[in-house]
């Protein structure tokens, strides 16, 4: 998948994942639609999201 972290090395990215959680989805609802993921596959992927944007800091154009 192009060096991008995935589910439990899955063809599902954690992008994908935290994207449609991001746009609304419920989990109840992404698990649906991958239903070879449970839901503890989602939760880890929020949480790796989270771990990745505290571990970073850059300059927003125009701050």
């Amino acid at each position: 998948m192009g060096g991008k972290a995935c589910i439990r090395g899955m063809r599902v990215t954690v992008g994908t994942i935290v994207g449609q959680i991001g746009a609304g989805r419920a989990i109840e609802e992404v698990l649906a639609d991958y239903p070879y993921l449970e839901r503890e596959d989602v939760l880890q992927a929020l949480r790796y999201a989270a771990w990745l944007a505290e571990d970073r800091e850059g300059v927003l154009p125009g701050a």
